[in-house]
């Protein structure tokens, strides 16, 4: 997926990457046990997921309790919002972001720098 991800997906990125939302670190395509992260803050636990027309609801209600159940949030959007309202889907990243305090435990180092 790294070398051709889908348009919202790059999208996505090009939103993301280089610490522009905020400062922080946000990686792509991150393996996380068995599954793989469109998005992912390690500092604040927090999974991006851009859903394309043919996503299974049934695989991503178990794949997001899994998730959930190693201290992930995971916030979805469908690739017609990424394309109609970036402005309102980095909104609801930064609101995601400011509920909840960074994790000590996030494995990027612990400085500030380290987003």
């Amino acid at each position: 997926m790294r070398a051709a991800p889908t348009w919202a997906e790059a999208r996505l990125w090009e939103l993301l990457r280089g610490r522009r939302l905020e400062g922080l670190k946000f990686r792509r395509q991150a393996p996380i046990g068995r599954f793989v992260a469109d998005f992912v803050c390690y500092r604040h636990r927090l999974i991006i997921e851009a859903d394309g027309p043919f996503h299974d609801g049934e695989a991503d209600v178990a794949r997001d309790a899994w998730l959930s159940s190693q201290g992930f949030r995971i916030l979805r959007f469908p690739n017609a919002m990424i394309a109609g309202d970036t402005g309102a889907v980095l909104g609801a990243i930064q609101r995601a972001i400011e509920v909840q305090n960074p994790s000590p435990l996030a494995g990027e180092g612990g400085g500030e720098a380290d987003g």
